[in-house]
Order: C-alpha cells, then structure tokens, then sequence
C-alpha cells in the first residue's frame, strides 16, 4: 500500500500525517534542597542534590496512568512516564517523543512509529517495539472493572473496547518500528497518544505486578500491586514511595536519555486546603503549587513568589444528567436553569482576571469554535416563566460540589456553588447541597449518572474539538445522561461523523455545526460557564519551570537556587 508524508497541524492530526524527528517514605527534607551539581541537568541548569517539594491539592488516585483521569494523578505520573507523542513545551503542539517519526498508509489505518534509541526502562528492561505493542496489547486486553468508563476513562472514549474498538493490532516489524492497524480512521490519530493515560510502561513489570488486575470495590476500584507500588516508566524521575497520606516521593532518573532531571528528588506534599499551601509556600516549607486564588495572586508576587499563567484552554461548565433526576430530561426545565445563571457576574467575581464567558463546550483557541454561537442571557423573568410552562415552578434538585480540591476551571468550588445557588434559589428552585471529596465520592459519582447537577470542567489535553465534546458526550453512559434524551442517536452519529472527517476545513466546519446544536434550545445538555487562566506558582528560587496551557509541567527543568 503506499504511503505518503505530510505536515502535523497544530489543530490535530489529520488522516494521514508524519512528524519527522529533529524529541513509604518519612522523610521531611528541607524545600530548598542542596546545591551540589552532579552534572548538566534542568533546562540547561546544573542537576544538584535539591529536592523540590509541590504542595499537591489531592492525592492520586493511582500511579498507573491507564487508570487515570484526574490532574493530581498525571501530574505525578507525568514526570514518570512518556508517550510515543509529546506535546511542546508551553505549547499544544505535538511533537515526537519517544516516537521520533511517524506515518500513515493512504487510507488512514495503518500508522508505522520509527522510534527512540538508546531508551530504557526504569527497571533496565530495554524500550523496542516489542515494549510498544505490548502496552498497546495491555490497554486492549481489559476485564470486565478495566472497562468501567470510571477505570479506564480515556481508553474507553478514545479507542473503546471489543468489536467496536478504534484499535485493531500491533506488530513489531523490527527492533524500533511498530506498526498500529486501526480499524477505521480518525482525525485523532495519533496525537491522542500524547495524552498522560497512555504513557509507556516496562513490559516485565507490568506482567510481574499483574498490571490487568484491576477488581471493583464497592463505588470504586482496588487496583494491582503494579498501579500502587511499581509503575515504571522511561522518565526523567522514578517512583520511590506513597506514604499513603501525605507524601509522595520520586527520585531522578540518572539513567534517562535525554537531559538530566535538575532536582534529586520531588515530593509532592497533599495539602488539600488552598490557603494551607499559599502559607507553608510563604513559610519555605514547600516550593510551589498549583492553581492559587485568584485574589492571592498580587500578594504572592509581591512577597517575592512567581506566578506563572498559562492561556485558557479550558471550560467550566454545569452538568445537568436527566438519567439521575428524569425532571431534565424537559428542555424548559434545562433552558431555565440556564438563564437563571448570572455568569457575567460569576465570571467578574470568582474566576481570575482573563477569564470570560463560555458560549460553548470548547475554547476559543480549538479549531470547530463557532464564533456566530450567542451566549444565553442572565434573564430570571425569563426562568421563571419557563419553570412554570414546564409545570416545575415548585422545582427541588441536588446540587453536587467538589471539596478537597481545586481546579483549573474551578479555582473555589465552594464559591462557585454557592453563587449558583443564590440563582437558582432567586427563581423559586429548591437547592439540596452535595458536597463531595474530590477523591472520596465526587468523580465518581458522577460518572455513575449519581448527580442530576453538578460542576465540572475540562482542560484540554490536545488541541482538538473531539477531545473535548467526546469526552463529555460519547457513548451511553457520559456523564451528561444524553442517553436519556430524545436527540441522543443524532449527537453520537455527529460525534462519529466529525472524528471521521479526514479533511481538516471540513471537519472544523463539523463542529461548529454540532456546537450549534449542542447549545440550541432543543439540545442544551448543560450550561458552559466559563473559560479562565490558571495559574501556578512557585517560590523565588525556583527556575526553569515552562507553564504549559494543558496543565502539563515537566518538573525535570526545574533547578533550585540559594
């Protein structure tokens, strides 16, 4: 079959495309580390003995990426973990990562990966395609808990299970080429694969610690030895230790072959309390961390800290699943909860600085963003009279909020809920508050359909309309409860339409028009709320740290000062 090369895009990769290479702990050390260079390291910096220690909003909830689908765990497991594709730095593009070229037969099904040499695993086992289509065999080969959409949540929307799997086979061709066989094409293919969930592990200790061997337990997951203690990339940093409530401990990677990680050791303190984090950072006890308050930002800077903003690519929005509380399942209902939402003051009072209203599911800057889409309007008149054509004038609903945790999209969910609240009680709906731990209830409850209203939000992991709209509105199970409405079987046809299309305009043209119709009054699953710039921040000594619009730091160019 011939094959033929083209250039990446930085909207996603199109049906055929090629990118040609050119890339149990006790311990309480002090944040500020030591400053003995060992050798080049850091982003140019001189690798030391220091330990850079983040204050982390919440605990992963695992250390195997497959499994994962939340920010606290990829940031852990992306200092661990590479990916055949790699996204720049501070940027969206793809890039090649442990892949260094790829291409695609005419058709769009098969793609050949010329890889990294020189490459080895954590425990010394050698990367080789033989490595790369195990792990694509591993994620394929789920039980029944693996392919529970709250397990293995990217895998089932990117590629799914069984006879409907976008994955068909892989195979070794020789010792650094592997060739994926598709089943159909996609516009997502391969820039999907640079997404945290599908970091590369060792073969042998997959196999050794029972990688697969995932169980359900009760509302959620008891996961494998390999997921808990082992997991053992080709990253700058390795696994070292979880004491299970507070630390989590990873140490360099002198082997890694590419630049030197910059610190010894990372530590990532779980200090779920946003104002306990911006304390111990001003005390010297912790480095850095993510997502400050808004409001804190000028004081952080003029104690001396940096904080580092990244461009929005992100929604806040409010989901409402007709399959937890039939009543949404009436658009009147649905469009009033809507309107009754004063989002432009929302916006001006609890999101930082930048941030704007949302008339759609994805942001501005992604390619299918229909500009002509207008944003409702705050009306309570307007709700009112709409509950009542709808028979709900008396309307009770629960309204889930997230604790222990703080979000991109969602800097103060407390704040956030309770200024939603105050809408909805001001047009006669009766609010009963769910106030879940973001580990403990919350994401998975609503991904069990739990929730008839609740808050989320998504940061883009490529830059790419399916990654947004399929991760929010695939399948019979999403966590918008679609499949209890009426123009389900259209949305998904247009969803499978769009991932499709081949060509690039004609496919952005695609998802402007499903936009369309997702926020028409006959659709409209949920409100989009928001887009904002998060940002991270870290002490006077740090250097080196590249804010990265998806969240995605690489904590191996950061060094550490006096």
């Amino acid at each position: 079959m011939k094959n033929r090369r083209v250039a990446i895009a930085a909207t996603g990769a199109a049906l055929a495309l090629v990118l040609s290479s050119c890339a149990e702990s006790e311990r309480e050390p002090d944040a500020g580390g030591g400053d003995d260079a060992s050798e080049s390291g850091g982003a140019g910096g001189e690798a030391s003995d220091a330990t850079f220690v983040f204050g982390a909003a919440g605990a992963p909830t695992t250390f195997d990426p497959f499994y994962a689908s939340d920010g606290e765990t990829f940031r852990v497991t992306r200092q661990i973990f590479q990916n055949l594709v790699g996204i720049e730095p501070g940027g969206t593009e793809f890039v090649p990562e442990l892949a260094t070229e790829w291409e695609s037969s005419e058709d769009g099904l098969i793609w050949t990966f010329q890889l990294q040499d020189g490459v080895t695993f954590h425990d010394g086992e050698p990367f080789d395609a033989e490595a790369v289509c195990y792990n694509f065999e591993r994620w394929a080969d789920q039980n029944e808990a693996g392919q529970n959409p709250s397990a293995a949540y990217y895998y089932g929307n990117d590629f799914g299970f069984g006879e409907d799997s976008l994955y068909d086979s892989c195979t070794a061709t020789d010792e650094m080429t592997a060739e994926v066989v598709l089943t159909r094409a996609t516009g997502k293919f391969p820039g999907v694969l640079s997404q945290s969930s599908y970091g590369i592990s060792s073969p042998a200790a997959l196999e050794e610690y029972d990688a697969n061997g995932i169980e359900v337990q009760g509302e959620g997951f008891t996961f494998p030895e390999y997921a808990t203690d082992h997991p053992t990339g080709t990253g700058p940093f390795m696994f070292d230790s979880f004491d299970g409530t507070s630390n989590v401990t990873l140490t360099r990677n002198d082997d890694f072959w590419g630049e030197t990680a910059g610190v010894q050791e990372i530590i990532f303190r779980i200090i779920s309390d946003e104002t306990a984090r911006r304390q111990e950072l001003e005390s010297g006890t912790i480095n850095g961390y993510d997502l400050p308050n808004p409001v804190d930002w000028a004081g952080l800077e003029e104690a001396g800290n940096q904080v580092l903003i990244r461009d929005p690519f992100n929604v806040l929005y409010l989901a409402l699943n007709p399959v937890a509380d039939p009543q949404l399942e009436d658009p009147l209902i649905r469009q009033a909860l809507y309107h009754a939402i004063n989002r432009d003051e929302l916006v001006a009072s609890q999101l930082p600085d930048g941030a704007e209203v949302a008339t759609q599911f994805i942001p501005p800057t992604v390619a299918g963003y229909n500009e002509s889409i207008e944003p409702y309007a705050y009306d309570p008149e307007m709700a009112e009279q709409l509950l009542e054509e709808a028979g709900a004038s008396d309307l009770t609903i629960d309204l889930w909020y997230p604790t222990e945790v703080t979000r991109p999209y969602m800097p103060n969910p407390q704040a956030i809920y309770d200024a939603v609240a105050a809408d909805w009680e001001a047009v006669g709906v009766t609010i009963n508050p769910v106030a879940r731990p973001w580990a403990g209830g919350y994401i998975d409850g609503t991904q069990q359909s739990q929730a008839p209203a609740f808050f989320l939000g998504w940061t883009g992991d490529l830059n790419s309309a399916d990654n947004f709209l399929c991760a929010f509105f695939c399948g019979e199970d999403n966590q918008f409860g679609t499949s209890a409405l009426p123009f389900q079987e259209d949305l998904q046809e247009a969803l499978r339409e769009g991932d499709a299309e081949p060509d690039e305009a004609a496919r952005t043209a695609l998802y402007e028009e499903l936009n369309a119709q997702i926020m028409s009054e006959e659709w409209l699953a949920g409100p989009p709320l928001s887009h904002s710039p998060p940002a991270i921040v870290v002490g006077p000594n740090v250097e080196g740290l590249v804010p990265s619009p998806l969240t995605a730091e690489d904590f191996s160019t950061i060094t550490l000062t006096e």
